[in-house]
């Protein structure tokens, strides 16, 4: 089902393999702040997706309905999580995550996507609006290091 979320999905999933393909090992491990690295960043952005394919799974047997999560706590709680991923598998963990759901996302039903865009959280459905974030903080901190 081509939209525009399956668009900018596309185009932020593409984004995300070309920085992965060309970011090295050091600059995998450079700090982003907050104890993050860009290795934590990609970790994060596998789990949110992660879960929103897991969630749309869900969604489609069960029916959707609301998933709130305290994003702050849950982010706090894996941090540990994400750092001890070797920086190439998150990395490649990223690109995996962002390829299922979008894929899911693609294959979903006319009557699923309605009902997402029900819950009137643009994100369940544009997966491009988180990783845009992310992509855009990453790209700067190597830029700035360069």
């Amino acid at each position: 089902m081509g939209s525009e979320f399956t668009a900018a999905n596309q185009r932020e999933r593409e984004r995300l393999h070309a920085l992965v393909t060309r970011l090295t090992d050091e600059e995998l491990m450079r700090p982003m702040g907050n104890h993050w690295t860009v290795a934590v960043a990609l970790a994060h952005l596998a789990f949110w997706d992660e879960r929103s394919l897991f969630l749309l799974r869900k969604w489609q047997r069960e029916g959707v309905t609301p998933s709130p999560m305290d994003i702050d706590v849950t982010n706090d709680a894996l941090l540990a999580l994400w750092r001890v991923i070797p920086p190439r598998a998150a990395a490649n963990l990223a690109v995996a995550a962002a390829e299922a759901v979008d894929r899911e996302l693609e294959a979903a039903s006319p009557e699923l996507i309605d009902a997402i865009r029900e819950l009137g959280e643009d994100y369940r459905l544009f997966r491009s609006i988180h990783r845009k974030l992310h992509l855009d903080e990453i790209e700067a901190v190597i830029s700035r290091l360069g």
